[in-house]
């Protein structure tokens, strides 16, 4: 390789995209390149420690930071991501300050020694195509979503399939994709809403940046979705790179644990409790960074895996005085066979552990992928976005999951007006269902011990994602001209 090959990374400021992202950073420096994540204080604070170990295993790693202009925008300080906002109202003020970063990034790269090669930038980075251009580099975009999703949403967002329906909640079946995918009007427009002359024009920008990108780089494997992936590239005449799933390239205890915030346990005494009990007995309950449920719903859970006497492991995000007033009797109910984290799980190193059968999930697009990179068997539980799709994914295309009966969009913030969606005892029939041992359910547990053998042999050396991380970087350093 090129030693003065420089990848310039423009994470999305989410959670969920700049996890993979600093994966994909380690990934790219393991490999000879130089990398620079661009980012803001508050963003790089959360994985400094994942980095610092980098720069200590001689990886060529460097954090750049990005003040957002937040007042101009009307956000308070230290709101640099969409995790941290209370409502998604305030997500298109967010997008307006990330869109006024163009000039000081660009800035920043003509000062880079050695120059940038490549700058890889989340889709909602359209500015970054234009920059790219004007320093003569390659911009890949990067996906969160894998490619079954990301088809599915194109076909929503590039076609008049919704515009027929009157109702959000009639259900219809998608049109263009391999397997029957049913959704309703909801579900499938929750991702990408154009309600305002603003979100217009930035999906208008996207379309526009993306047409002029170099290719596209998912956290995803060519086993898991073969049609998809070769059906994404004939759709968006791109080249689609899928080099994951990312997670897997985590080696080390601690880069396990600390994949985004510092976890509300200590990874150690996870490990001791799980350590005692039986292979494949537990369930992991966890709805992502984004996802939230009102106090209502936390007890119907708590009341619904209370009644299935499976043992489990129940991460919650946020709690309330009443909340925490019902979990204190709670948890010394169950405290022979539920654990209770609060905050920030360490859910790769949880769901690797023999012990986990099952996993209840929001259907992030991270997490369902390091479900299937654990070979778990998953219930599906999504809130809105792209979830949705990743729920029919999970159930229609890998056939390794159970729906909870989750049918209502709820977007962040949101979740009071709805109160109880999911009842407990569909709660308890679900978790009872994915855990069983009888043949449906072991057909499911098969297949998906199967898909977490395939994902690892795809990061292997000489697997599928190995070999397109190679070529993506032979492409760059072609089209740089380097020998």
């Amino acid at each position: 390789m090129a030693t003065n090959l420089h990848f310039v990374l423009v994470p999305l400021m989410q959670q969920g995209h700049m996890i993979p992202m600093v994966d994909i950073a380690r990934i790219l420096a393991q490999r000879g390149a130089i990398v620079t994540i661009i980012t803001t204080p508050v963003n790089a604070n959360r994985f400094k420690p994942s980095i610092s170990r980098a720069i200590e295993d001689k990886l060529k790693i460097q954090v750049l930071e990005l003040q957002l202009p937040l007042a101009q925008v009307g956000l308070p300080e230290g709101f640099e991501s969409f995790d941290l906002l209370p409502s998604a109202d305030l997500h298109i003020k967010l997008f307006a300050a990330m869109d006024m970063l163009e000039e000081p990034t660009e800035n920043l790269l003509r000062g880079l020694t050695p120059p940038p090669s490549c700058i890889i930038s989340d889709n909602l980075f359209p500015w970054t195509t234009d920059v790219a251009r004007r320093l003569g580099i390659s911009r890949l975009v990067f996906y969160g979503p894998g490619c079954f999703t990301y088809l599915c949403l194109h076909i929503v967002m590039n076609t008049n399939v919704l515009d027929e329906m009157v109702s959000d909640s009639e259900t219809f079946v998608l049109p263009g994709i391999f397997d029957e995918i049913k959704l309703t009007k909801a579900q499938a427009g929750s991702w990408g809403k154009r309600d305002t002359e603003a979100m217009v024009d930035m999906f208008r920008r996207m379309d526009e940046a993306e047409k002029g990108a170099d290719g596209i780089v998912v956290n995803s494997f060519q086993e898991l979705e073969p049609k998809y992936v070769e059906e994404l590239e004939k759709v968006i005449d791109k080249k689609v790179w899928c080099i994951g799933p990312v997670s897997l390239r985590n080696r080390s205890l601690l880069d396990i644990a600390e994949r985004g915030n510092k976890a509300g346990i200590n990874e150690h005494d996870c490990l001791k409790w799980l350590d005692n009990k039986e292979s494949g007995s537990v369930i992991f309950v966890c709805l992502g960074s984004m996802s939230s449920v009102c106090n209502e719903q936390i007890f119907e859970l708590g009341l619904g895996l209370e009644s299935s006497n499976v043992p489990f492991i129940w991460c919650i995000r946020r709690t309330t005085e009443e909340s925490e007033r019902w979990l204190s009797g709670y948890e010394e109910r169950v405290k022979d066979r539920g654990l209770i984290v609060r905050g920030w799980a360490p859910q790769v190193l949880i769901l690797s552990h023999s012990a986990i059968g099952g996993f209840v999930t929001h259907c992030g697009w991270n997490s369902t992928l390091e479900g299937v990179s654990a070979g778990l068997p998953m219930v599906t539980w999504p809130h809105f976005a792209d979830q949705f799709l990743n729920e029919r994914f999970i159930i229609d295309v890998l056939k390794i999951g159970v729906s909870i009966g989750m049918e209502e969009v709820v977007a962040v913030g949101d979740q009071d007006k709805f109160g109880v969606l999911v009842k407990k005892d569909d709660i308890k029939a679900s978790v009872e269902s994915i855990m069983d041992k009888e043949e449906e359910g072991e057909v499911r547990r098969k297949r998906a011990r199967e898909l977490g053998k395939m994902a690892k042999r795809a990061m292997e050396e000489g697997g599928s994602s190995h070999l397109n991380t190679t070529t993506m970087i032979q492409d760059i350093i072609e089209q740089l001209g380097y020998n």
